[in-house]
Formats: structure tokens, C-alpha cells, sequence
């Protein structure tokens, strides 16, 4: 990791000219200046979030703010531009924020919005720190900038992490006050989805649904209440019109009691392959919200605990690891594009893998390569959907879910999970043990490994990477022999090198 820049003063400081860019150094250079933040003094116990940008123009030379700095309240982006560079050229600069800038709407007329004088000041190029995490707003400033053909990036994971850290108040009020507060509308729309579903009405919604969202998010209001309802109005799961409370598309996926009536692509395709070659198919076609413990039962009722044949002492174990299983099918369920309708969410069971389909390539500006490396930022393509499993336990607050899954797998001692692209699919694979990725290769593949290479490809597939002598201790073998198992596995492409020299590691791909 690159060691951040040290400022000088507060929020400004000045790049020599025609010097290189380097977006890790930025991003950390905006962590920096967030924890200079000046905090309003407000007597509604209102948290406000710190807030760094940073701004490197074309000579290389770098201004920064931090929100507040010249005038509580004011946003870190209108300081920088606004306060700092009002009449200069800015075409071509590259803008680092450690939050989400304000959508367009979010403020009160005249005022614009962060987005808006990102786009004017001709800015093409916006890294950001964390998504808003209001499910009313959350990505709508970054749909705004990719609309107006503003490229963005999201920060690295660990730098995400530290952000959530430093505004972990923040994030909390804000996350209650997207429940609770009265918002104004926002004017920019993610998906046809926040609308109203035609022809549906609120009797559609599932009582059942609707009381399972209650008790897992802890909610005190009853189902039906009017506060219940006035919850579901500022999550985005219902409109007003005409007096009348009515589900919009979010809404209806989430607690409708037939979701396909209306939605071709809604709900999940469940199929077992057994050993002895016989498949079983089930539609789950429930309300969202139920599915993924829907999908737990029929695998436990399908899939009898097994005998673990590696121990000393046999000992049973469970058929399949439940809670990745749940938490993969609710992130198939929330990340998926519901602009493709003639798909849907998958999950298939052989004897060796689990594999869950979700339609859609990752949200921009996530890559398959950062899933694949579970690097990938924290992000949510639907928001309105991630809240509510997200509050009921079942999903990562703002991710994608690669951290629990990554954990999960390595306290199974389980290989890694697996990410590949099928058209119009992202694939997640999981093993169900530690020979099922090995098994996973093919004949041909595994005709070519000898005994001691399928054992320590297993290793290391649980491993996620490796140096070669970390690889040597581990199998028991010399160095040599590791670096040649280890240069068959990349002539193979199972892994990639990473660095070199006495530090060079083997990532798996």
C-alpha cells in the first residue's frame, strides 16, 4: 500500500506541476482530509457526515476540502469548486470524494446539486468513496454523472472501510431517517422499478412477506399500521396517489403475493442434480423477501447431512454450507438487472457445487475482475432492495456480499468462491468441499495434474494466494517442486503472478 500524502494546513494543498497521477495516493489523500472535517453544532443531535475531495487537474497540481471548512454545512465539493475554484478552468480535472455527491434534486431550489456543478465545472473524471446510504438516494448521484458521460470509479475496499468507520454515526441516523423522516422526491430515477406498478394495488402485498420483513428487521409498528406503511412509503416500496398508498415495482418483488404475475422475471429457479443422474426442478415464485430461506428448506429436506470420511472419527456434516447458500441467493436477488426480463435468478446443486446465476454484468463502476479478485468496492445496483435484506440480516450493509462469503469459506476450510460471466449471467460458483474444486476441472484438466498437484491445488484454491515457499511448507515439499506445481497452474490459468522477487505471490483466478 502506498503511504497516504501528508497535508499541510487544512484541506488545501498544492501538487508540483506535471506530477503523476496516482489514484491510490488521491483516494488517500481524501481519507486525510475527511477527518479534518468541521462538524456542525446542531441542537437536533443530527450527525453530519465528514466528507474529504480532492481535485487533480491536468498540470498535476491538487486542491483539497473537507465539508465545512470555510462554512458549516457546506458541502466538501462546493467548497472545492465553488469556493476555492470559482472561475477557474477545470476541464479534464479528475475529482475524488469520499461520499457519494449530492443527486440532482437533493437540494432546495436555487441551489444545485453536487452532481450538477461536477458536470459544469467539465470535470471527466469522479472516483467515490462510499455510496449514500439512504436507499432513497444511494447511486443516484453516480447514475446522474455515468448519464452525462462522466466516468466513475469507486475507492478501494479497505479505504471504504475506513470511511464507514469515521462516519459510523452518521451512517447509522441515516439508515433510520430513510425509515423513519419524511424525504423530499428525488429527481433522478435508477430504475423503472421505483415507479408505480401498474394495475397493483397495496391488498397484493403478501401478509406473510410483510410480517417476516417485521420480525427479522425488528420493527415495533404492526403490518397495516398507518407507521408501518409510512416505513414501506419512504423505502421507496410505495407511492402516494391520489390519497391512495399504491406498490411500486421494488415494492411488489419484495412483498407481492404473485411477483410473476406482473414481473416474468421475478423470483428463482431452484434444480438438483443427483449423483445418480436425476434432476429436480423447483420454481420459487414467493415474494423476494422469503425465497432465500424458502431455498434453505427444500435443499435441507433434499440434501441428507453426509459423513465427513477425511476425519479420524467419521462425523456428519451439513450437506451444503446453508448460510453462503442464503446469502448468495439474496444477493442474486438484490444485485440482479431487472431491465432483462427474460431472465431469471438461478441456483443449481451437483454433487460438488452450488451455483447461483444473477442476470446482469456488476453494477457500474464495479468490474467481473474485482469480483473475481473480492476487491470489488461496495455498491448496490438496487438499493430500495438491498435495504430491506440488508435490515432483515441477509445481505452486507452496502457490498456485494464478498467479504462474508470469503470468511465464510476459509472457516469451512473450503476452496474460495468463484466468479465467472455467462452471458447474460454473473455465475457465482460454490464448493461443497475441498475436492469439488479440483473435481469442478474436468477430465481432460485433471488427467493432467499428477496426485500431489490435485492435493495442493486444493490448498490453494482455499487459500485464495500464496507465496511458493508458503506453498512448499503447506504440502510438505522443496521449494523447486512448489514453483513447478505453481508454474503448471499459471500455464494452466488457474492462477496469476503478483509482484516479484522473495515477495511474488500466486493469486487464484
Amino acid at each position: 500500500m502506498n503511504a497516504p500524502i501528508r497535508t499541510k494546513g487544512k484541506g488545501n494543498t498544492k501538487g508540483a506541476p506535471g506530477s503523476k497521477l496516482s489514484p491510490r495516493k488521491l483516494m488517500e489523500q481524501a481519507v486525510e482530509v475527511m477527518q479534518q472535517s468541521v462538524l456542525e453544532p446542531r441542537l437536533d443531535r443530527k450527525v453530519d457526515p465528514k466528507v474529504g475531495a480532492v481535485l487533480y487537474k491536468p498540470d498535476g497540481t491538487v486542491d483539497t476540502a473537507c465539508r465545512g471548512e470555510l462554512r458549516h454545512g457546506d458541502h466538501a465539493e462546493f467548497t472545492l469548486l465553488e469556493r476555492k475554484n470559482r472561475g477557474n478552468k477545470l476541464d479534464g480535472s479528475i475529482l475524488f470524494a469520499t461520499l457519494e455527491p449530492c443527486a440532482k434534486g437533493a437540494r432546495r431550489h436555487p441551489k444545485l446539486s453536487c452532481v450538477e456543478r461536477i458536470f459544469l465545472a467539465r470535470i471527466k473524471e469522479v472516483w467515490v468513496g462510499i455510496q449514500d446510504p439512504d436507499p432513497t438516494v444511494a447511486r443516484k448521484g453516480i447514475g446522474y454523472l455515468i448519464r452525462q458521460g462522466v466516468t466513475v470509479h469507486m475507492f478501494d475496499r479497505d479505504l471504504q472501510e475506513i470511511i464507514e468507520k469515521e462516519n459510523k454515526e452518521f451512517l447509522e441516523q441515516a439508515m433510520e431517517r430513510a425509515a423513519e423522516a419524511e424525504k423530499e422526491p428525488r429527481e433522478v430515477v435508477l430504475s423503472p422499478l421505483e415507479n408505480r406498478l401498474p394495475t397493483a394495488e397495496l391488498e397484493d402485498f403478501s401478509d406473510d412477506a410483510l410480517e417476516t420483513y417485521r420480525q427479522k428487521a425488528g420493527i415495533a409498528d404492526t403490518v397495516g399500521s398507518d407507521a408501518f406503511n409510512r416505513r414501506l412509503l419512504r423505502q421507496g416500496l410505495l407511492k402516494e396517489e391520489g390519497g391512495l398508498l399504491v406498490p411500486t415495482g421494488f415494492g411488489f418483488l419484495l412483498f407481492g403475493k404473485e411477483p410473476r404475475t406482473a414481473m416474468r422475471q421475478a423470483g428463482l429457479l431452484g434444480l438438483i442434480h443427483y449423483p445418480s443422474g436425476k434432476p429436480e426442478r423447483r420454481e420459487f415464485d414467493e415474494p423476494a423477501v422469503m425465497i432465500p430461506d424458502l431455498v434453505e428448506q427444500w435443499l435441507k429436506d433434499k440434501l441428507p447431512n453426509v459423513f465427513d470420511r477425511d476425519q479420524v472419527h467419521r462425523q456428519e456434516r451439513a450437506a451444503l454450507p446453508f448460510e453462503m447458500v442464503r446469502e448468495a441467493v439474496a444477493n442474486a436477488l438484490i444485485h440482479r438487472d431487472y431491465s432483462i426480463d427474460g431472465a431469471k435468478c438461478q441456483i443449481v446443486v451437483t454433487a460438488d457445487t452450488v451455483t447461483v446465476k444473477s442476470p446482469g454484468e456488476p453494477p457500474p463502476p464495479i468490474t467481473l475482475k474485482q469480483l473475481q479478485d473480492f476487491s470489488a468496492p461496495m455498491l448496490s445496483r438496487n438499493p430500495e432492495l438491498h435495504f430491506v435484506f440488508a435490515r432483515m440480516g441477509m445481505a452486507e450493509e452496502q457490498g456485494l456480499g464478498l467479504a462474508s462469503l470469503r470468511d465464510r469459506a476459509k472457516e469451512l476450510a473450503l476452496p474460495l468462491p468463484r466468479y465467472t460471466w455467462e452471458d447474460p449471467y454473473v455465475v457465482l460458483t460454490l464448493y461443497r468441499s475441498a475436492e469439488g474444486v479440483t473435481k469442478a476441472l474436468g477430465e481432460d484438466v485433471l488427467k493432467s495434474l499428477s496426485k500431489s498437484e490435485r492435493k495442493g491445488w486444493q490448498w490453494l484454491a482455499a487459500q485464495g494466494e500464496a507465496k511458493s515457499s508458503e506453498y512448499a511448507n503447506a504440502m510438505g515439499i522443496e521449494t523447486r517442486t512448489a514453483r513447478r506445481h505453481l508454474g503448471h497452474f499459471e500455464a494452466l490459468g488457474f492462477v496469476r503472478k503478483s509482484g516479484s522477487g522473495p515477495t511474488q505471490r500466486y493469486v487464484v483466478v
